[in-house]
């Protein structure tokens, strides 16, 4: 899949023939999409973009003032482009956890989030790896004074005290399953003893593979597949706090992250494209196969979202080391508890249809 015309085996459709277009509410995805603008038109956007710049140029020029202006726009400007056969892919949800939070450890803030260590190397990804780092998903460790690269320390190295003595801890939480989790959703606002509130996004991670906890208690027959979700996965946590530690560590992939300074109070988290996300129309995606700012509408009619099937526009504007294909993807759902409820029960099949451009001559 790309943002220009896919190959096969997608094929082009026309607006009139998707059943569920009429009913999409095109709003919250063109306010995505504005907020991925100046990002696609910016002198050194990935070339990837180009093909939505007249768009994104359009979308900054004239914004749509209601859902009729929304729907003309994304029918200008775009294509539907659908994978044939029956409906392959797969959604999950993620979401931005609220939190206490103190930036000096105590007693009763004693679980620290970690900024990039010095000696964290973001590898090219186009560069050959060294013998050993075949699996290093994108960083490594590089040793100060003679170079050689080597696997970054997994999650149960660091947690037994590797980054000790540097002064990278960001800020502490509560417990270390609230900091699992913020590894797992990638950012958090936070709520500081002082009143503030502070940020946190994803700035790095140690290179190992995401591994889904709650994969591992299925295969091993500690919880049955509809209940491993992530009210089930923390109420077995809670209930084994002895092997809670061990099952959290055989996720060997940890996360490293960055204060998100000047954000809008009451916009998103920062997603990996550098913009605010939108909830229920900002989705991560397998940024290798599907650039960041084209619009997708997921249909979903098992996933059931403010009482009605789940059919929406979405745009692509964050990525996660577990959302990999053509037709994955994790839909942010919003910040705080009730967002976070939602997005744990999110595990569905899902047809998405791509929105491609339609050419130049669509923004003339």
């Amino acid at each position: 899949m790309s943002v220009t015309a896919p190959s096969p085996p997608w094929r082009p459709l026309s607006f009139s023939a998707l059943a569920e277009w009429p009913v999409v509410d095109p709003t919250p995805a063109f306010l995505a999409f504005a907020r991925s603008a100046p990002a696609l038109v910016k002198p050194d956007a990935a070339p990837a973009a180009a093909p939505l710049r007249p768009a994104a140029e359009a979308a900054l020029r004239a914004p749509a003032k209601d859902g009729a202006e929304a729907r003309r726009f994304f029918e200008r400007f775009f294509r539907p482009w659908r994978r044939e056969g029956a409906a392959s892919g797969f959604l999950t949800g993620y979401y931005e956890p609220e939190l206490p939070a103190s930036r000096t450890r105590s007693a009763a803030f004693s679980a620290p989030l970690y900024r990039a260590p010095a000696d964290l190397l973001r590898l090219a990804p186009d560069a050959p790896l060294p013998e050993g780092l075949e699996e290093a998903q994108g960083f490594a460790r590089v040793d100060a004074d003679t170079g050689r690269l080597s696997p970054y320390p997994d999650r149960a190295a660091i947690e037994a005290g590797f980054l000790e003595g540097r002064g990278l801890e960001l800020v502490f939480l509560t417990d270390p399953v609230e900091a699992f989790f913020v590894h797992v959703q990638g950012s958090a606002r936070l709520r500081l003893p002082d009143g503030e509130t502070m940020r946190v996004g994803y700035a790095a991670k140690n290179g190992h593979r995401f591994t889904a906890i709650g994969r591992i208690l299925v295969n091993e027959g500690e919880l049955p597949l509809e209940g491993a979700d992530m009210a089930g996965i923390r109420r077995w946590l809670a209930a084994h706090p002895e092997r809670a530690a061990g099952l959290m560590q055989r996720n060997r992939s940890f996360i490293f992250f960055r204060e998100i300074e000047g954000a809008e109070a009451e916009a998103g988290p920062i997603g990996a494209q550098g913009v605010a996300l939108t909830p229920l129309a900002s989705l991560a995606v397998d940024a290798a196969l599907t650039p960041y700012g084209t619009p997708i509408l997921v249909d979903a009619p098992t996933l059931r979202v403010e009482g009605a099937p789940f059919h929406r526009l979405v745009v692509a504007q964050d990525t996660g080391s577990a959302i990999t294909g053509p037709e994955r993807g994790d839909l942010f759902t919003g910040s705080g508890e009730a967002a976070g409820a939602l997005a744990g029960t999110i595990r569905h099949p899902a047809r998405w249809t791509v929105l491609c451009p339609a050419g130049e001559e669509a923004g003339r």
